[in-house]
Formats: structure tokens, sequence, C-alpha cells
């Protein structure tokens, strides 16, 4: 079958001393992991080996075998050439596609994520963009599509309200990723996997969920961090490993 889609290169490895397998993400087919055929010729189609991070005009065709199709041609649009200048930008960019790409399915298509990741580098090329807010909104637009976001108002547990008068009621809020969200201090003692959350982290969720609602909210590179490390450890405990680029996206801990 034969597609003509928007798409994004979120992975690309060589096959031959010419060729490439690079994966797309398309706005409405999915992800698709395409053998590219003389792509890394000067004189290519493409104009040379596809990179990471690419956009552009996607035409291909899918296959059974092993599920790779073949890529039929590619047109760049966008190189995102002003986020791979600054290390903290590229390295937000790259968490972004590969985390991407592990939420994602092959062959379904999800226009919401799409749309997402498309906007989400776009800022990041932004002069001055704040890279901690973008990867922070992201991940949290990210996981609620995947319908792994959790529950991040009540206690998962019991539903109490957890809106704490102080930082030091803060610290007695736990989040828990086997659980699926938050935990009042009257249930976290009987849940194994947990972490303690504080003010900073409690006050960016507040944030994004407010901006999720259309309210236009600052969040201060503090809250972005603090919710960014939350949200990694979420992913990671959802997906049973650490993704690659965590360690230089993710601004660890004090």
């Amino acid at each position: 079958m034969r597609f003509r889609e928007p798409a994004i290169c979120i992975r690309a490895t060589d096959y031959s001393e010419t060729s490439q397998v690079v994966t797309f993400f398309t706005r409405g087919a999915g992800t698709a992991r395409l053998l590219a055929k003389g792509t890394k010729r000067p004189r290519s189609k493409s104009g040379g080996a596809i990179d990471l991070l690419s956009e552009g005009d996607l035409v291909f065709t899918t296959s059974g075998r092993e599920g790779l199709g073949t890529l039929i041609e590619f047109s760049e649009t966008v190189s995102h050439t002003p986020l791979r200048r600054e290390a903290a930008r590229l390295h937000a960019a790259l968490y972004m596609i590969e985390l991407t790409g592990e939420l994602m399915p092959e062959a379904a298509p999800h226009v919401e994520a799409f749309d997402l990741l498309h906007k989400g580098l776009a800022r990041l090329d932004e002069p001055g963009s704040p890279t901690a807010a973008v990867l922070a909104y992201f991940q949290w637009r990210m996981l609620r599509h995947a319908g792994l976001l959790g529950a991040l108002r009540a206690c998962v547990t019991c539903g109490a309200a957890v809106k704490p008068a102080s930082a030091r009621e803060a610290r007695r809020v736990w989040f828990s990723s086997r659980e699926g969200g938050l935990l009042c201090p009257t249930c976290e003692g009987a849940a194994v996997e947990k972490i303690r959350l504080d003010a900073e982290t409690l006050a960016g969720l507040e944030a994004l969920q407010a901006a999720a609602a259309g309210r236009k909210v600052a969040l201060p590179d503090g809250q972005a961090h603090a919710v960014n490390r939350l949200l990694a450890y979420h992913v990671r405990e959802q997906l049973g490993k650490v993704l690659k680029l965590v360690r230089y996206a993710i601004a660890q801990g004090r």
C-alpha cells in the first residue's frame, strides 16, 4: 500500500554503504520503518543521508516482510538547524523523538501526538525558548495521549484531594508509577514502588494542568526540571527501561 504523509525522522541506522533503515513518525499512518535505498549517495533524491529530526513530505509503501517498508521519496521541509546549535535544546529534541518512538505503536495514526511533536520541535527552534518547560509540557501531553499519565490531582487509592498548604505538607505526598498516580500520607505506606515529591514538583504539575485547560501560566525552570525528573522516572517504570537520552536531556536532582 502506498502512502504520502507529513513525517518526522525519529530513528536512522546504516543498512549498507549507500542505504539506511529509517523510522518516521507520520501524521496519518503512525510509525513507519522503511528501507531507504541509496539515500547516503550525495545525488540521491533526498540530497544525502536522512538525519534525525528532519521533517518533510514522505512517500512510502508498506510491506509485511519484517515490518520493513520502502521509502519512495522524502522531501525535507524543516531541518531544525536552530535547535542543533545548542546542546540542551538538541538533547531535549532527541529525547522527544526517542520517547515518541517508544510510546507510539506502528501502523496506527496518532494525529494529536504528531502535532505535539511537530510543535515541540518548532518551539525548540525559537531563540531563547524555555527548553525545560517545553520538554515538561511535551512529556506530560505525550503520556496523557498514550493513556499513561495517571492521577495527578487526587490520591489514586482513596481519591482524597492532594493540595498541600505548605512545602512541609508537600513532602508528605508521594507518586507511584505502578499504582498510577499520587498517593496521600494515609495510602503511601501500602505502595512498594514510590517516590516522595516536593512543593516545586507539585506546583509544576498544577501549572501543566492549568495550561492544558487553556489558561496562560508560567512554568519556571525549577518547576520544569522537577516535573521532567518525575515524568522521566514514570516513563522508566512504565517501559521497564531507561531511555538513552534521558541522562542528557533531564537535569538531575539537587
